[in-house]
């Protein structure tokens, strides 16, 4: 029998309309399109929840953000929950980790004093770091230091464009940091370092890439690799104020975000940038693209190279998208199709005979725990809100497959983001779920009004019929899928089991 080993590929923030299969064929992504070929690449995907650290709960957890409730970016994931490294370790793999996770841990199981409580996020249990980011990208830096980089006294500042009068913002200039000490080179030499130490022993590495995450700004000479004018055209009204006008929490985005978040040193609103601002740095994201595709090379190279390649399952996917401009919008918020829909490519060795297919069927990043553990041998947790895509990869899709997308976000207050105050609301009451198919989009909030939008007439989602007495019948029908669907999922740990006369019982599907 073949050994199995799992390569799961997560980039960061990057968008399912940059893949050239999937449009974008102004990309040179060469490796992302041999994936795409020798796998299946899913054309309806959807991360579960947005931003980083709910993205990668529910990725890494196969749990909805209505589950494992680690809502935002520093609030805990309740270590009770099962995870994809620790069910790794219940059918034999040591789990490896590069990247990071954005994790806050349970403040039940440490000390208030803890330091992994003044970071963003940490490490997710279960998993044996190879070559994280977190905390603060000291890795990362420390890294640097040890290649003979002398580190400026600000050491973020790395990401500043080239040359002393360089003014931040959207440029085509390089960053002070060549490619071969960039982030993305950190991290594929320590996939490199941990996969020549494995031998031939089985092994399964989540290899993250921090790119094309902001700062928006790339090293030579991915910088100038494409040009501004051949970048997709803006999806956006006239004026950001007619967006604004759509709904309270657009409003509040739309007049709260800074460029700052997104060019190192740059100051202004985001809603301000004009076309070309934001062509430019849809240019340079897409070279922070091509970069990781460059990288993946390498480590692609390897498996080749060693044989391993078709011992290896490998998934490429992302933990959210980016509004990139559109609707006046930078980052990751909100009910967007930018910041949800997200690639997936699974190339399955044993699966050859769907190779090359787009496949259409609603999918989710909670089904990537399960695929995983299915084509190991194990199970998903009972718990799991997600399904193994091994039958769309096989057959094509099942006739009882999900006939709809739901996904997730709560806006409450953060430290660098105060929705839940400007809007006047709980904490509890900041919270949206979005039920979405073919037809429609429906997006219920708990304390806000809602919206509907038809996606055959109105792709781009800029009427809300939600307050229309011609669409009642379409909002009450889809408010009751959310209902549904929420019930469907709520948590299940332990439901299968009854206690009879004869003893403890165990219901299997």
């Amino acid at each position: 029998m073949r050994r199995k080993n799992v390569l799961l590929i997560v980039v960061d923030q990057w968008r399912a309309d940059f893949v050239p299969v999937l449009g974008a064929g102004f990309l040179r992504t060469p490796n992302l399109d041999r994936l795409c070929r020798e796998g299946v690449t899913f054309r309806n995907h959807v991360t579960n929840a947005v931003p980083c650290g709910p993205a990668r709960a529910s990725l890494l957890t196969g749990l909805y953000l209505m589950n494992h409730r680690a809502v935002q970016n520093t609030v805990p994931l309740d270590s009770r929950h099962m995870n994809l490294g620790k069910a790794l370790r219940q059918v034999g793999y040591d789990p490896a980790l590069i990247g990071y996770t954005t994790s806050t841990p349970d403040p039940r199981s440490t000390a208030t004093r803890d330091p992994r409580f003044t970071t963003l996020g940490d490490l997710m249990e279960g998993f044996r770091a190879v070559g994280a980011f977190e905390p603060s990208m000291d890795g990362y830096f420390g890294w640097l230091a040890q290649k003979g980089y002398v580190l400026p006294e600000k050491r973020e500042d790395i990401w500043l464009p080239e040359g002393e009068r360089s003014v931040p913002g959207a440029t085509d200039r390089p960053c002070r940091i060549p490619a071969e000490l960039s982030d993305t080179a950190y991290f594929t030499e320590r996939a490199l370092t941990y996969l020549k130490g494995k031998g031939d022993r089985p092994w399964f590495l989540h290899l993250g890439y921090y790119r094309p995450h902001p700062p928006f700004i790339a090293p030579a000479p991915y910088n100038t690799m494409y040009s501004p004018a051949e970048m997709p055209a803006l999806r956006r009204r006239a004026t950001w104020q007619e967006e604004a006008a759509q709904h309270p929490l657009l409003d509040f985005y739309l007049r709260g975000i800074s460029q700052g978040s997104f060019f190192h040193g740059a100051g202004g609103a985001a809603s301000e940038l004009d076309e070309a601002a934001i062509r430019t740095m849809r240019a340079t994201y897409a070279g922070l693209i091509t970069e990781v595709d460059d990288a993946l090379g390498k480590v692609f190279e390897y498996l080749d190279e060693t044989g391993q390649w078709d011992d290896t399952m490998i998934i490429f996917t992302s933990d959210h998208g980016e509004q990139l401009g559109d609707h006046y919008l930078l980052g990751k918020i909100g009910f967007h199709d930018e910041s949800f829909r997200i690639p997936l490519v699974v190339k399955d060795p044993q699966a050859p005979q769907r190779a090359g297919v787009i496949e259409p069927a609603f999918t989710e990043s909670v089904d990537v725990l399960p695929t995983i553990l299915d084509w190991l041998g194990g199970a998903a947790p009972r718990a799991c809100d997600g399904r193994s895509l091994l039958p769309l990869m096989q057959q094509g899709r099942p006739e009882d497959w999900r006939d709809h997308l739901f996904y997730e976000y709560d806006f409450r207050d953060v430290h660098y983001s105060k929705p839940e105050t400007a809007l006047g609301l709980d904490k509890d009451d900041c919270s949206l779920c979005v039920v979405q198919d073919e037809r429609w989009k429906y997006v219920h909030f708990s304390g806000l009004p809602p919206l509907l939008f038809d996606l055959q007439r109105d792709p781009q989602q800029f009427e809300n019929l939600a307050s229309d007495p011609a669409h009642a019948a379409v909002v009450a029908e889809y408010a009751q899928k959310a209902l549904s669907h929420r019930m469907r999922h709520a948590e299940r740990t332990l439901t299968h089991f009854r206690a009879t006369p004869g003893g403890l019982e165990e219901r299997t599907p």
